[in-house]
This record gives structure tokens, C-alpha cells and sequence, in this order.
């Protein structure tokens, strides 16, 4: 299986070749909610919309990021 390299949050990360934000998302949530999840690939938000059809690049820089409730 090919795989790419990029960066999610600072961490190395490799997926399958073919892969999209939706997929990478998805795997790293597991069972959790996508809600409140926001996605940037290199440094621009990628909205929801269009998760499944982004993907997911070598060398990319992903930050995934969740609203945290709190006061």
C-alpha cells in the first residue's frame, strides 16, 4: 500500500494514498463527534463541505482543532 506523509498537529503522520481530510478526520476521532471539529491545511480552513474532497497531500500541514467548552 502507497502511502503519503504530512503533518497533523505538529506530529508526523502517514496515510493511505487517496486518502482525504474526511478520511484522516474520521481516523483520528475514531468514535468521537466531528462536531466542533475545524479543519486547516496549511495554514486555510478547509470547510466541512469539503472534507471529502480534499486531499489529503504530502507534506501537507494539518491542524485539527476542537471547541472546548468552559468559562
Amino acid at each position: 500500500m502507497t502511502t503519503v506523509a504530512l503533518r497533523v498537529n505538529g506530529e508526523p503522520v502517514e496515510v493511505a494514498a487517496g486518502s482525504t481530510i474526511a478520511d484522516l478526520v474520521a481516523a483520528l476521532l475514531a468514535d468521537d463527534d466531528p462536531k466542533g471539529v475545524a479543519v486547516a491545511v496549511d495554514r486555510c480552513v478547509v470547510p466541512r463541505s469539503q472534507w471529502a474532497t480534499t486531499p489529503a497531500r504530502a507534506g501537507a500541514l494539518v491542524e485539527v482543532v476542537s471547541a472546548a467548552a468552559g468559562g
